[in-house]
């Protein structure tokens, strides 16, 4: 085992099983679109070069490692948590939902989840840990942040296809100053979280 899968189970309390899953989110703070989640479980024979929290990596580079983790995990899911469903929860909850999701759609099944940040999904049912900057200390974890990462980008640039004056290529939904200007100037469109406040302000107008 390499050093970063002897931290993984470290941070899985004694797991001495082979199914550890990583699981992680993106996509809370933009003002647009899904979050999005992804279960990763990592072959300890199958080592992936470059692995690192997702936000440090370039686009091309998380392209690259997303198929290198497709092509060598022993099992890898993604799944979202659509805007109605953060509307009517909360952020926070949706993107728990999201984890989840990603969870049980692995095959076969994780028998312990590290989950990035300070809190479980309490529906989850199998037994997990959370790990505080996961993406960047367990391997699984920044498996998942990589894969979950390309996964919304490739949205992103689906929505901007559909909304091109919001810009979100661009900015990927996030709120920077050109998405406020084009959303005073367009108002909202349906893919817009409105109870995010830039966008529910507006709606308030």
């Amino acid at each position: 085992m390499s050093h970063f899968f002897q931290e993984d189970y470290v941070y899985a309390k004694g797991f001495v099983g082979n199914l550890l899953a990583g699981v992680d989110e993106v996509g809370r703070g933009p003002l647009v679109g899904s979050v999005v989640a992804a279960a990763v479980i990592l072959d300890p024979e199958a080592e992936i070069s470059g692995l690192a929290d997702s936000k440090k990596l370039s686009e091309k580079k998380r392209l690259l490692i997303s198929d290198e983790i497709k092509s060598k995990a022993l099992a890898w899911s993604i799944a979202e948590a659509s805007v109605e469903e953060i509307d009517r929860l909360n952020i926070l909850h949706a993107s728990m939902l999201a984890m989840e999701r990603a969870v049980k759609k692995l095959e076969p099944a994780a028998e312990f989840v590290l989950v990035d940040g300070n809190r479980i999904p309490k529906s989850l049912e199998v037994d997990a840990a959370p790990v505080i900057k996961g993406d960047a200390l367990a391997k699984s974890i920044s498996a998942a942040s990589i894969l979950a990462k390309v996964w919304r980008d490739s949205d992103m640039q689906r929505l901007d296809s559909l909304y091109p004056e919001y810009g979100i290529g661009k900015h990927k939904g996030y709120p920077t100053k050109a998405h406020i200007e084009a959303l005073e100037i367009y108002g909202p469109c349906k893919e817009h979280r409105k109870s995010f406040g830039p966008v529910a302000r507006l709606l308030q107008k």
